[in-house]
């Protein structure tokens, strides 16, 4: 009786371990090669997006010194089968001018020629070669269109673009370079915007804490090429009133919308006194662009509270394309990605 006692917890123990071997060996046998692309959009879970992180893991930032921008000669030309759609965008705006109501505003603009990543030769730092073509806010407009019928049945989408090179793409049809921030107030609070119903492009959506176009007659003074942590400093101030020495900033990452061919730098912002309500306070006292936005949530930024936000059942098909991606780095960038990515697999679990 004693033996049997003694031996029977090691038998168990043993049997159990032979059973977890045997079921691993079986489930390996069921399984088969699996191939797939090298670039995947950004997903979390049940969120899936169309944002590619081209550049940056969020942890390290990309220096101001290690980016290149050049600004091309040529402005940029629509086929001669696309060049009538954007025709039709100035003949609307020209009759809503004409019926009293509001014409939409031909802002000069840039499109994206190519963004090209090396490395620096001692420290391996990312070094970013980001061209530009002159463009205009028609033009942008006209290209959006990417599933529109050609004479020919085609689509730009289907004609332009491949799947499998999401990186290549006529300048054409990447008429829109923009920043977006992701805002930390001093009392650990995220900045979250909801797009207002009167912008033109993706009304509704819940969006980065700062959002903003590059602009050929701002951002460029002279025949300089544009400074994108400029661009960044500008949307600060215009959009959320805050001034360059009450905030850091960071540039964590460049990423392309596949889907819109929309491309984005993605910065970092950390208030260093202001507190959510002094932030409130701030803008209640006016801010330039408050017709953009028509919603602001502030939502404490730890990882587990940020990423069951983005999941949250009445966020996780309303977001721009490339806000999560940008809270997802920002969360990184002040937490570790191993830590970010342990509190995500816990949540994503318990879905």
């Amino acid at each position: 009786m004693l033996f049997a006692v003694l031996f029977q917890q090691p038998l168990q123990d043993a049997w159990y371990r032979l059973r977890r071997r045997s079921t691993s060996v079986i489930r390996s046998l069921g399984r088969r090669e699996e191939s797939g692309p090298a670039w995947r959009p950004f997903s979390l879970g049940p969120l899936q997006t169309s944002a590619l992180i081209v550049e940056g893991d969020g942890e390290v930032p990309i220096s101001p010194e290690t980016i290149h921008v050049h600004v091309l000669d040529d402005e940029v030309e629509l086929p001669s089968d696309m060049a009538g759609w954007r025709a039709e965008i100035a003949e609307e705006s020209e009759r809503l001018q004409a019926e009293g109501g509001t014409p939409l505003w031909n802002g000069p603009r840039y499109a994206v020629d190519s963004l090209d990543i090396s490395r620096t030769a001692l420290e391996e730092k990312p070094e970013v070669h980001l061209r530009l073509r002159p463009t205009d806010y028609y033009t942008f407009l006209a290209a959006q269109q990417l599933d529109r019928r050609l004479p020919d049945g085609t689509t730009p989408r289907s004609r332009y673009l491949d799947p499998d090179e999401p990186l290549k793409a006529p300048s054409f049809l990447q008429c829109s370079l923009g920043v977006n921030v992701a805002v930390v107030t001093a009392d650990d609070m995220l900045v979250v915007t909801q797009r207002s119903d009167r912008v033109r492009m993706a009304p509704g959506v819940w969006n980065s804490s700062v959002n903003e176009g590059l602009s050929r007659h701002i951002d460029s003074s002279g025949r300089n090429a544009p400074d994108l942590h400029a661009v960044a400093r500008r949307g600060m101030r215009e959009e959320l009133s805050l001034e360059p020495h009450e905030y850091s900033l960071d540039l964590l990452a460049f990423v392309l919308d596949v889907d819109r061919r929309g491309w984005s730098a993605h910065f970092y912002a950390r208030l260093k006194d202001l507190r959510s309500t002094d932030l409130q306070a701030r803008m209640s006292r006016g801010v330039a662009d408050r017709w953009e936005h028509r919603t602001i949530d502030f939502i404490p930024f730890r990882p587990a509270t940020v990423v069951r936000y983005l999941l949250r059942e009445d966020r996780i098909r309303r977001w721009a394309a490339t806000a999560p991606a940008l809270f997802h780095l920002a969360l990184v960038h002040a937490f570790s990605r191993s830590t970010v990515e342990r509190v995500e697999a816990q949540i994503l679990r318990r879905l």
